[in-house]
């Protein structure tokens, strides 16, 4: 089968057509699909009438699942999350922030793949930023300070129990459960600059948050050195934003983007369900 793609207009992202994803797909199709995956980092499947089972036996064409750390799975389905908020909802729009999923894992998770149940009208864009462009177009001086270091990559700020989702997060109604753990303490050093372990092509690795220091460096000097590349990587030249309409599967590579989830919905419930590949 050949597939329609069409890439977006962003900086990354393509839109492939012409797949019935509640059928099963023969090994030619799955590798072009994977091929078009890393080339463009993030794929959308738009009109997809899929339940769970389909959901779970795409994602496992990628990989096995590795599951979730901090977010309770949906009953009778471990390896998938509901990430669900309510109309009435009045907590921090969850997964607000530019980041890479667990990065701060020794081995950080390669697809993570949403289905859109529930769609409001309007708002709910998830913005994905492509990181071989960040690096590629990046100054010079930038990148040499960045040459060699090892960015510290840790959970504590959002899932450690003192953290952003922590002691009082079981208070506030959220649509789905966190489960904060002092294991969110552990820190784990990742180069900021690496190759893609399937395609070799350099990009920066992580960004500020999950980031919280620089292997070596002072903390004033880390600091800057963080910010300064927080400031080049997230300029709109390097960006996406995706647009949800309902029933459409979104897979992007964790090696590749950063990624974060914008509000702009209150008063509509939304809906998606996620996996993530190892």
């Amino acid at each position: 089968m050949t597939l329609q793609i069409s890439p977006t207009d962003g900086a990354c992202g393509a839109v492939i057509e012409g797949l019935d994803l509640s059928q099963t797909l023969d090994c030619d199709t799955i590798k072009d699909i994977r091929q078009a995956w890393l080339k463009y980092h993030v794929l959308v499947f738009p009109e997809q009438s899929i339940d769970d089972d389909d959901l779970e036996r795409f994602s496992q064409y990628f990989g096995e699942f590795a599951g979730d750390p901090y977010i309770a799975s949906i009953e009778g389905r471990e390896n998938i999350i509901e990430l669900r908020r309510g109309a009435d909802e009045t907590t921090p729009i969850f997964a607000d922030s530019w980041h890479t999923d667990w990065s701060f894992g020794k081995q950080p998770p390669a697809a993570t793949i949403l289905h859109g149940l529930k769609i409001p009208p309007h708002g709910g864009d998830t913005g994905f930023i492509n990181q071989h462009k960040v690096l590629k177009d990046m100054p010079a001086e930038l990148r040499a300070r960045l040459e060699g270091k090892y960015a510290l990559h840790s959970a504590k700020l959002a899932y450690a129990p003192d953290g952003l989702y922590g002691e009082n997060e079981g208070e506030t109604g959220r649509g789905f459960k966190i489960k904060t753990s002092e294991s969110a303490n552990d820190v784990q050093p990742h180069p900021i600059i690496r190759k893609h372990p399937e395609t070799g092509e350099e990009a920066v690795y992580g960004t500020f948050g999950y980031i919280i220091g620089i292997q070596g460096m002072a903390p004033e000097e880390e600091q800057q050195l963080l910010m300064d590349l927080y400031s080049w990587q997230t300029r709109e030249e390097f960006q996406y934003t995706h647009k949800w309409q309902p029933g459409m599967v979104v897979m992007w590579d964790n090696r590749s983007v950063l990624h974060k989830a914008n509000g702009g919905y209150e008063g509509y419930e939304r809906i998606l369900h996620r996996t993530v590949v190892a």
